[in-house]
């Protein structure tokens, strides 16, 4: 495994980390948690993403209760706050009073004592962001964050946060969690080159594109009855991707990762990992081989000729962007 350092903080993390969403969260889904959560620990993976909002508190649960073995000092967690968590109108959101709720609810549904990272899971347009940035602040002097983060926020929004931060002199936001992936590379334009400059460095999600970038979706060929897209009817990202064109262009993406003797999934991963801003990309992983065939991508270092060869297969769907 290699380690990065997550933006210009001192908190080095897996270029492969482990999350929760659409994975963990039930019963009969724990035993799954524990058994790749063991063999995340035997590959060298020491991070590990959840959400309160990932089942209500279940994905939580879930990720506390595989990681309740292992030594804290081990590994660094995070989880999130923003998405509905009751009913009541402070219930959701990045006021004061619903960051400290929250993460008070994290840290006992985790079972421990602090979160490294905590991430703001949207931008919140209906509380003034030095309100929000304030009580993260307070959140990490008092010991129950180690360090603040936000997730899917524009180049503008964390332009604004930083100079906040700044100005009161404040900690400050060390990460961004956005999606990328092949057929989502939106960071690219504005994300990226300003958390360079303002010091964060990107936690991405989906850079296997919910699995279409594994090559089990076959263009005219039905759903395989195992497969997320089969089972998951809430999750409208995946359906986005489940067109031809898409899948025709999977496929001569195989062939690239076939000529470098990887797989697919393992060519996907080490083409997100080729950013110098992005600190670790998170898989999600139901099975214990699917973690071991993952984190072989830190090792592949794909040549500037393979990456040309990839941007004009990209060209086919350069204006593809499923709904989010």
């Amino acid at each position: 495994m290699k380690y990065r350092n997550v933006g210009n903080s001192g908190l080095k993390v897996s270029e492969i980390a482990l999350g929760s969403w659409l994975t963990y969260g039930t019963a009969a889904e724990q035993k799954a948690a524990d058994a790749c959560i063991e063999q995340a620990f035997e590959s060298g993976i020491n991070f590990f993403d959840t959400a309160n909002a990932y089942n209500r508190g279940e994905g939580e649960k879930a990720m506390g209760a595989a990681l309740k073995p292992y030594q804290r000092s081990s590994y660094v967690l995070s989880t999130k706050v923003f998405f509905p968590m009751g009913e009541g109108p402070n219930d959701r959101g990045l006021s004061r009073k619903h960051i400290f709720e929250q993460c008070e609810a994290s840290l006992q549904r985790l079972g421990v004592d602090y979160i490294d990272l905590y991430f703001c899971h949207r931008y919140d347009a209906q509380t003034p962001l030095e309100e929000t940035l304030r009580a993260l602040d307070d959140l990490t002097a008092q010991g129950k964050i180690l360090y603040s983060a936000v997730s899917e926020w524009t180049g503008t929004q964390i332009t604004e946060a930083a100079g906040i931060a700044e100005r009161l002199n404040l900690r400050p936001l060390i990460s961004n969690q956005p999606i990328y992936n092949m057929f989502e590379r939106y960071i690219e334009r504005e994300v990226l080159p300003v958390s360079a400059k303002k010091g964060l460095g990107q936690v991405v999600f989906s850079p296997l594109a919910q699995g279409i970038l594994t090559g089990k979706y076959k263009p005219g060929a039905p759903l395989p009855a195992d497969s997320r897209a089969a089972n998951n009817s809430v999750n409208s990202i995946i359906t986005s991707y489940l067109n031809e064109q898409v899948l025709l262009v999977v496929q001569e993406l195989e062939q690239v990762a076939r000529k470098q003797d990887i797989s697919l999934a393992q060519l996907a991963l080490a083409w997100v990992l080729r950013q110098p801003g992005v600190s670790t990309a998170l898989i999600g992983a139901t099975k214990p081989e699917q973690i071991v065939e993952n984190v072989k991508a830190v090792d592949i270092q794909l040549t500037p000729e393979t990456l040309d060869q990839i941007d004009e297969i990209l060209k086919q769907v350069a204006h593809f962007s499923p709904k989010r």
